[in-house]
């Protein structure tokens, strides 16, 4: 079941969202907006995110702003602003959609089923992990817009990184990657993994994400 978090600071309002989410039936949380919101959402890991502009901490754009340094989840403003402007800075920090206060039931359901379908597309072809981004179609990875150009990675890179961001968090083997890498082989000298994991990580640091790759002595690789 998908999960929905709802960052929003007015009570009646924060109710009746959960109310007409858990009947779709979506997963929902709503922790309270004078928290740590940043440590909150790491934890949870929601799957779309509906903010509020107006918080008592820190604000709904800042906090945005602040994710998309580390995660690409879907963000849906849903704010009692209602100028153009006040769009376009949501749409600019990093907002994947806007919704005016007081908002049709339907139209929001829309919205947010639009923008999880859109979201299950494009992590069909990409995976990302902080703020780095590997692009399955094209086999190149990139830090957000702006601050790199995206380096090629060869076939044996891609399978690598792939792995390991597909166990983010977790110690991968160095066997475990050679099995997967080469599991129809007969016998692949141990030295081809750490070729392939040195042209990996200077292609990494090439983008600005020299340590994205860490090595645990003994035990293996994690990101």
């Amino acid at each position: 079941m998908q999960h929905i978090m709802i960052i929003e600071d007015e009570t009646n309002i924060r109710e009746e969202l959960m109310l007409l989410l858990e009947s779709v039936p979506y997963r929902v949380s709503a922790p309270k907006p004078e928290g740590d919101l940043l440590t909150l959402i790491r934890e949870a890991r929601p799957d779309l995110i509906l903010l509020d502009l107006g918080l008592p901490g820190i604000d709904g754009l800042t906090l945005c702003s602040l994710l998309r340094k580390e995660s690409a989840v879907p963000i849906i403003f849903v704010t009692g602003r209602n100028t153009s402007m006040d769009e376009l800075n949501c749409l600019l920090r990093g907002g994947d959609d806007f919704l005016s206060k007081p908002y049709q039931p339907a139209i929001l359901l829309a919205r947010i089923s639009a923008v999880l379908r859109r979201t299950k597309r494009e992590e069909d072809a990409a995976l990302h992990w902080k703020n780095l981004k590997l692009d399955l179609a094209s086999g190149t990875i990139s830090l957000p817009e702006g601050k790199s150009h995206p380096a090629e990675l060869s076939r044996n890179e891609l399978k690598i990184l792939y792995y390991l961001m597909k166990h983010a968090g977790k110690i991968v083997s160095r066997e475990e990657l050679v099995d997967y890498l080469w599991d129809e082989e007969i016998f692949i000298d141990d030295n081809a993994l750490s070729v392939n994991m040195t042209r990996l990580r200077s292609k990494l640091e090439s983008i600005g994400a020299p340590d994205f790759i860490g090595t645990r002595r003994g035990l293996g690789y994690q990101i």
